[in-house]
């Protein structure tokens, strides 16, 4: 038995979804920046005041280059939001700037599946790098791999890198469904937008979303396709 193409294969379609996706996140965006708020808020505004309602002082909001690159960084306790979101005074910007405070909030009051997430970064990283090492030697060195490692042993490394890989991927999901949650019940509980701007928040935030079930699924697919490579190599 040796290692084949098999697995990029099965990574294809969800690469496809998952750009489909993103594109369709993007349209969304691009669609409700051209409808502005009743209130005029900006993103950035919209996150100090989600902050400071959630009594915390010491986060900042910053601009960051690119589109849809924001993000809440726990180390620098900094809400970073790309410079369309903090600058924008639209649904889909509030929708985004109040998300990432979601994060900023889960982190203050010790979310559970935020800190597992952050604890897996490290494993995530050295798991993604191992598991493209042992893709690159497969495919461009077989023959010595396999000579110099049983296949079985290999198969035991890619289980155990896809499987970290899809239990941060898992784990990522109730942490951005709880930041959108959060985000959506204070734009509407403090009216920040209208209910015509609340669909267009949770709208853009459902396809926000989807990316990260994409990402999940891809995971989750590349670790059973190991496992039954497992199963069949002791038939």
């Amino acid at each position: 038995m040796t290692l084949n193409i098999w697995p990029m294969l099965i990574a294809l379609p969800f690469m496809f979804l998952g750009m489909a996706i993103s594109a369709r996140l993007k349209s969304k965006f691009h669609k409700y920046a051209k409808v502005r708020l009743q209130n005029g808020m900006t993103g950035r505004e919209i996150a100090e005041q989600m902050l400071y309602d959630n009594g915390i002082y010491d986060v900042k909001v910053t601009s960051v280059n690119g589109t849809l690159t924001d993000h809440y960084n726990p180390l620098n306790k900094t809400v970073n939001l790309s410079q369309g979101v903090y600058n924008g005074a639209n649904a889909a910007a509030a929708a985004i700037a109040a998300h990432e405070c979601g994060h900023a909030v889960q982190h203050a009051t010790s979310y559970g599946p935020l800190k597992l997430r952050s604890k897996l970064v490290p494993l995530q990283n050295a798991s993604g790098m191992i598991m493209n090492i042992v893709i690159m030697i497969a495919l461009f060195g077989g023959y010595a791999l396999y000579q110099a490692v049983p296949v079985e042993a290999i198969i035991w490394i890619m289980i155990a890198t896809n499987g970290i890989l899809f239990l941060f991927s898992a784990v990522t999901l109730p942490v951005e469904f709880d930041a959108s949650k959060r985000a959506l019940a204070w734009i509407e509980r403090n009216g920040i937008v209208t209910q015509e701007e609340l669909v267009m928040s949770k709208d853009a935030l459902k396809w926000a979303a989807m990316t990260y079930i994409v990402a999940a699924l891809s995971a989750l697919a590349s670790l059973v396709y190991w496992v039954l490579q497992l199963l069949g190599s002791r038939d």
